[in-house]
């Protein structure tokens, strides 16, 4: 089975083809950080305009690097939720419409879903059960993932999620949006322990978070400086943040593994790209004979990927009178807020989503 895959939910356009059988044969991926750096952060009509420019580009791109015709695609999957309502649109139009044509099921797929199963595209790959840690600029949660839609949110942030203290520190610090990047490069610069920065939560009995003191933390730090633009100053407050937020999702982690008794963690999201985090998390669960995961370089941010796996895993669980069913329903729709329980198995656990929406 050939499934095309389609990301659209906020500021990258992703567009994947998976084989069933060959794995991963092609994906492009367009970002639009340039676009709105000016502004300081994601324009949702901005975002929504460059997807339509982008989304079949980047599918014809993918199908001659994959030397797939169009006609060969079997299925496909696009983001439905959540993320940007005018995002969305573009994505799950063009889908439906690319599935009209060619009489091919469409599936919705939810943003995090994808996440989760995104290691899944590693070498070698998680196998469930597993905990996983999502970590964006929108998210940061732990979920103990039993198999595919059995879903148990275990933990995650009270406030800011930590790819957003990112930016904003990036934005204190005078670096320009994108802030994770920017913040880690003068890290790398920066003296350990130069600037002592608090671990919110850090001994908290469960595996709740919270970056938005830390945040502030920082800002007090640049307020106070006698100084702001001195870059050791700079490189040493951005590794004293780092290294709070390191500590803190390492110690949660570890935490996660004593509460499940699972050894088997997947990192996903954009800021599991983290040089420090990435280094810190293989160390810590090193020591105590656990496996790590993390996605391919390159699909760590928003990609058509994890979407097409996701989707995929779906279809290969209908019973062939649903994958018919599948191909006659073309009316669609966007879920800026879907929840993941809502997008899961009927069993599947989610008990805090059901009051907390993100």
């Amino acid at each position: 089975m050939k499934v095309l895959g389609i990301e659209s939910s906020c500021d990258e356009t992703g567009v994947a083809l998976i084989d069933s059988e060959k794995g991963l044969l092609a994906h492009a991926i367009h970002t639009q950080i340039d676009m709105h750096r000016a502004y300081g952060g994601v324009v949702p009509e901005l975002a929504s305009r460059d997807h339509i420019r982008r989304v079949l580009v980047l599918a014809d791109q993918v199908l001659e690097k994959a030397g797939v015709a169009k006609k060969d695609i079997n299925a496909i999957a696009v983001t439905e939720g959540p993320g940007l309502a005018g995002a969305l649109l573009v994505g799950a139009s063009v889908a439906h419409a690319i599935g009209y044509a060619l009489n091919i099921p469409v599936v919705g797929v939810h943003h995090l879903e994808g996440h989760l199963l995104s290691a899944r595209l590693a070498d070698p790959a998680p196998e469930f059960p597993f905990i996983a840690l999502l970590v964006s600029g929108g998210h940061t949660q732990f979920m103990k993932v039993e198999a595919f839609g059995k879903y148990e949110l275990l933990g995650e942030t009270l406030d800011d999620a930590a790819g957003e203290a990112f930016d904003k520190t990036a934005q204190l610090l005078g670096e320009c949006y994108p802030g994770g990047p920017a913040v880690s490069r003068l890290a790398e610069e920066g003296t350990p322990g130069a600037v002592e920065l608090p671990r919110p939560m850090l001994h908290s009995p469960n595996l709740d978070m919270s970056f938005s003191g830390l945040k502030t933390a920082v800002l007090t730090a640049v307020n106070n400086a006698a100084d702001k633009t001195d870059h050791a100053f700079r490189c040493n407050l951005a590794r004293g943040f780092v290294d709070a937020v390191v500590d803190v999702l390492v110690a949660k982690t570890i935490k996660a593994i004593k509460t499940t008794g699972i050894k088997r963690v997947v990192v996903a999201g954009g800021v599991s790209a983290n040089k420090q985090l990435r280094a810190a998390l293989i160390e810590a669960c090193r020591r105590r004979r656990a496996e790590v995961f993390f996605p391919p370089m390159a699909l760590c941010t928003d990609n058509g990927a994890m979407i097409a796996v996701a989707g995929m895993t779906r279809l290969m669980q209908m019973s062939p009178a649903e994958f018919e069913a599948a191909k006659k329903r073309w009316s669609f729709s966007a879920k800026p807020r879907w929840t993941l329980s809502q997008a899961a198995a009927p069993d599947a656990v989610d008990p805090r989503q059901a009051h907390r929406n993100h």
